[in-house]
């Protein structure tokens, strides 16, 4: 199933919404979730959309519904990170970032706001960030963007006491770096204890 932005404006999404609201009022709330929600309340977001059932559906868990959501958009599973996070439900969040492409910037947000309440979910979220700079995703990386990424993962590595085991997944993370440029390398070059990537 497509992401939100581009279901939002199908004929098939007015159809859901009358056919979710008929079985909701009849008090088949199970059926209209299972049949009709996800399509039915697509929004402009993901996270808007998550919302939107989240709200419709409260005897529902939100882990379920996150689970089926990003079983609808294979490949694009990244995308609801954002919705897993705004929910606390951060082992989920991790998960969908680590299963497709998610967006370096929203990642490294993540890491930044939760470097002190959750310091082991903003390393992992600041370690998938680099990871997927690493691998090529991201819309103009800089190195300022790669500096941060490593600045608020070491610095829940600390608050999570666990520097060491941060600097090794870091360095076995640029190790697998495929870009042949190597930016993400040659921005941490120092940082890491790495040999000169410039001849490479």
């Amino acid at each position: 199933m497509s992401g939100p932005q581009r279901l939002c404006f199908r004929p098939n999404f007015l159809i859901s919404e009358a056919c979710e609201q008929i079985l909701l009022s009849s008090g088949l709330s199970e059926q209209a979730f299972s049949r009709y929600a996800i399509e039915a309340n697509q929004k402009s977001t993901y996270l808007a959309t998550f919302r939107a059932i989240a709200k419709k559906y409260p005897h529902k868990e939100p882990a379920d519904i996150l689970k089926d959501l990003a079983a609808s958009t294979p490949g694009e599973e990244g995308k609801w990170f954002a919705a897993a996070k705004s929910a606390g439900l951060y082992g989920q969040a991790i998960e969908v970032a680590n299963q497709s492409p998610c967006d370096p910037r929203t990642l490294i947000r993540a890491a930044r706001d939760m470097v002190e309440k959750e310091p082991r979910f903003a390393l992992e979220a600041g370690l998938a960030a680099l990871r997927w700079m690493a691998q090529g995703y991201g819309y103009e990386v800089t190195s300022l963007d790669i500096r941060q990424a490593y600045d608020w993962t070491m610095t829940a590595a600390e608050h999570a006491g666990c520097i060491s085991e941060a600097l090794q997944r870091l360095r076995d993370l640029v190790a697998k770096e495929n870009q042949q440029e190597r930016f993400v390398s040659r921005v941490l070059e120092q940082e890491l204890g790495l040999k000169s990537t410039e001849q490479d």
